[in-house]
């Protein structure tokens, strides 16, 4: 699986997510991408899923007909991260193509 993490995604989070290709958006140049423009760059360089901490970026984009994953965390403060991290990889792990997930990281403690 092809992941991109938005530019408000923590870094670290990639070391977890072992035998996926992680590619930070700031690697690209696409930390000015905003939503849609985001969404339609990633499904055009064959990405399967982003990760974002953008929480308003699922109500401001229809999703009908993608098929990018979509994985919202709520929070990017890594070291409340850093306590879940394997449990967001295998959130992810199980996430379908086309599926909008918003991982709650109290839930996951």
């Amino acid at each position: 699986m092809k992941i991109l993490f938005d530019i408000n995604t923590p870094a670290p989070l990639a070391w977890y997510l072992r035998g996926y290709t992680v590619t930070l958006a700031l690697d690209l140049g696409w930390e000015r991408l905003k939503n849609g423009k985001l969404l339609d760059a990633c499904e055009r360089d064959g990405y399967d899923c982003l990760v974002t901490c953008d929480q308003s970026l699922q109500c401001q984009q229809n999703f009908a007909g993608r098929k990018l994953t979509l994985i919202v965390l709520n929070s990017n403060n890594w070291p409340r991260l850093r306590s879940v991290a394997a449990r967001i990889a295998t959130r992810i792990d199980f996430a379908d193509s086309g599926q909008l997930l918003e991982i709650d990281i109290e839930a996951l403690r």
